[in-house]
């Protein structure tokens, strides 16, 4: 979601140059290897950044994206030696609505992203609580059925993560819990206009708010969250889960950054590299500041990554 009205991001980040070197020093071993990073040059493209969701091609060559200020891209990687060292991307293009019209006010804030196994890409939006059908050819969104609570989750944390489960049904995470102890609801869509909430991730009281979610080829759900300390930047984690039919379970820590290891990670996608190991390709939201970048960054998952630590003593970001 767009942090940079409540975060003073502009001179907080300003000094992230210094911390940052200091924060990588004393930097934990990672529960997945870092492959790398690249910075998404935006080439006169105004529509360029805010990237809050992301699909990246089963074979990690090609992606889609969409922005926080309602617009999509596509476009593939270029790699060497499995490591992403450029781009082919398509100009950003404005979302519509089925009459054509861009995306106006409270209908613009696009934030997760996910692949249906037809191929129909699905969008979620945060500002007014909903997901839609996305063409990104047209930029055009058809809005689908969504159930009441969607319309009481909070103001500007909203379905910030969109995944598919391995039965291809839509799962959706808000940002926030509305507690700090109280566990992030994940609702499914089991058709037509039924939701239901099968699933709950554990919160540990902390200022990690969750951004972004995909089940990987695994049929584990990976979660992506984010951490910010005013003047420092960003921390990132990502946790994992088995999906049950009774819940979520065997919840494993596979990575977590020190602040300003990374910029603001949003967005993440799970694939399956050629060797069989499972990749985390991630994107940032530079928030259209100047002090920030959009890069995106891929870690290797290890294989028996730790247990995520129980939960701690409520303090940080509340709601």
């Amino acid at each position: 979601m767009p942090i940079r009205a409540r975060l003073k991001l502009i001179p907080a980040l300003a000094a992230l140059t210094f911390l940052t070197a200091t924060d990588l020093a004393t930097a934990p071993d990672p529960e997945a290897t870092y492959l790398g990073s690249y910075r998404w040059p935006s080439r006169g493209d105004a529509l360029h950044g805010g990237v809050s969701g992301l699909v990246v091609s089963p074979d990690g060559q090609s992606f889609v994206v969409v922005s926080d200020r309602a617009a999509v891209a596509r476009g593939r990687f270029i790699r060497d030696d499995r490591v992403i060292s450029g781009l082919r991307t398509e100009k950003f293009l404005p979302l519509k609505d089925p009459a054509g019209r861009n995306l106006e006010e409270i209908n613009v804030d696009a934030e997760g992203l996910t692949q249906l196994p037809d191929g129909q890409l699905i969008v979620s939006f945060e500002g007014r609580g909903r997901v839609g059908v996305l063409d990104p050819e047209t930029g055009i969104v058809t809005e689908l059925p969504i159930p009441r609570q969607f319309r009481d989750l909070q103001l500007n944390s909203g379905l910030e993560a969109l995944a598919t489960d391995p039965q291809g049904r839509l799962l959706a995470i808000p940002e926030r819990s509305g507690v700090l102890t109280r566990p992030f609801p994940v609702y499914r869509r089991d058709g037509g206009t039924n939701w239901s909430v099968p699933y709950e991730i554990r919160r540990d009281g902390g200022p990690f708010l969750i951004v972004g979610a995909d089940v990987g080829p695994d049929g584990r759900l990976y979660v992506l969250e984010r951490q910010y300390l005013e003047w420092r930047g960003f921390a990132s984690r990502v946790r994992s889960f088995a999906l049950g039919p009774n819940g979520l379970s065997d919840e494993t820590l596979v990575l977590e950054t020190r602040i300003g290891r990374h910029d603001n990670l949003e967005a993440i996608s799970v694939w399956q590299d050629e060797t069989g190991a499972i990749r985390l390709t991630m994107v940032s939201d530079d928030n259209f500041n100047p002090f920030q970048r959009t890069e995106f960054v891929e870690y290797r998952v290890l294989q028996g990554a730790k247990p995520s630590p129980r939960p701690l003593d409520p303090a940080g970001e509340g709601g």
